[in-house]
């Protein structure tokens, strides 16, 4: 089975090309100096990840991801990353991107904040960004 995994939860989803977004999210996690063993994401609903943000992180708000880091060790990655499609699909809309493109920040995204990049401060959150647009730089969307 491969460390990287896609599942949907109450939609139908069909992420395309996982070989290349597999080996992309791999290889940024190496570059960062990671070890990958296990990471899922899940496409899902607003209304699911509603309820994952109001049972887990007692949140009552809609949101895009949630990320949840399920490793013990330091380095190691073990994760599962919920994304709604739907609200990325809005905010491609709102940035003026593909929802392809809007997808892949959402997906590095996830895996940054496993990498031990934060977003809360606006120091984090322009780190962050400046990690997200590097590695978009890095994907390969021909394949």
């Amino acid at each position: 089975m491969p460390a990287i995994t896609f599942h949907e939860e109450d939609i139908a989803y069909k992420l395309n090309n996982k070989t290349a977004v597999r080996k992309w999210i791999t290889d940024t996690i190496v570059n960062e100096g990671f070890d990958l063993e296990e990471l899922t994401y899940v496409f899902c609903s607003d209304e699911y990840l509603l309820q994952i943000n109001r049972q887990y992180l007692d949140h009552d708000t809609y949101t895009d991801i949630i990320t949840f880091d399920n490793s013990d060790v330091k380095g190691l990655i073990i994760g599962d990353i919920f994304i709604s499609i739907e609200r990325v699909k809005e905010n491609a809309v709102k940035f003026g991107v593909t929802t392809g493109h809007e997808l892949n920040r959402v997906m590095i995204h996830g895996a940054l904040h496993l990498l031990g990049y934060k977003d809360k401060s606006p120091a984090d959150k322009k780190k962050m960004t400046l990690k997200e647009d590097e590695y978009l730089g890095k994907r390969d969307f021909n394949s």
